[in-house]
């Protein structure tokens, strides 16, 4: 797939810190590419060189280093540079876009879990970004497992982790409204067990919308 006048898919994941999205984006991304499917993996907050310079400012230092506030801005700003310059063009060329968090991650984090802000996310999103994903995957799994996983990994970007254990109860539970409120754009998977066993599941749901797409022919 890519090219061919058709625009291209626009798969996000989405989920609490420590829950393995990151591994299962690239996993997915590395599927769909043995298929001869084009793909291009991206991330938030990042994926553009604009918003990769933003994203040091907000997933490391101290917890309190933003408020919930500015941190919408923050996100904001990052997301649109990062659409215009990346999520956008690689659509237009046909190619399946697979991002590691998007817009449901600030509706979460700074619109439920950290206050109660939803309104103002969901403004500044109609205003400045007015995309959302065609599939959002949401890798559930149990918040202090989650939590124990990402700050095993001491990668430095752990400002969110460092919240500590009730924000992430909190995450957890906004994510899984989220499925409940968009079920036509959003799975909820099961993130226990083994990678391969969570990217079945993953493949799963993203199957019969590629079906739809390419035809059966193309995802086999």
């Amino acid at each position: 797939m890519g090219g061919a006048g058709r625009r291209g898919l626009f798969i996000s994941l989405e989920g609490i810190d420590g829950s393995g999205k990151s591994t299962q984006a690239g996993l997915l991304a590395e599927r769909l590419r043995e298929r001869g499917i084009a793909v291009h993996l991206t991330r938030e907050p990042g994926g553009s060189p604009g918003a990769e310079a933003i994203r040091s400012l907000l997933v490391e230092g101290d917890p309190a280093r933003w408020s919930p506030e500015t941190e919408i801005l923050l996100f904001t700003a990052a997301r649109r540079d990062h659409l215009e310059r990346v999520i956008l063009p690689a659509l237009a060329r046909g190619v399946i876009v697979v991002c590691d968090r998007f817009a449901d991650s600030t509706r979460v984090y700074q619109g439920a879990a950290r206050a109660d802000l939803r309104r103002t996310v969901d403004a500044l999103h109609d205003l400045m970004i007015a995309t959302e994903p065609d599939l959002t995957l949401i890798v559930d799994m149990d918040p202090r497992a989650a939590l124990s996983r990402g700050l095993a990994r001491s990668s430095g970007e752990d400002r969110f982790e460092d919240m500590g254990a009730a924000f992430q109860e909190r995450l957890a539970e906004g994510f899984r409204r989220l499925a409940e409120d968009a079920p036509d754009r959003c799975r909820l998977i099961d993130g226990a067990g083994a990678p391969d066993q969570v990217a079945a599941r993953i493949w799963a749901a993203v199957e019969p919308l590629l079906a739809r797409r390419l035809g059966p022919a193309g995802v086999t």
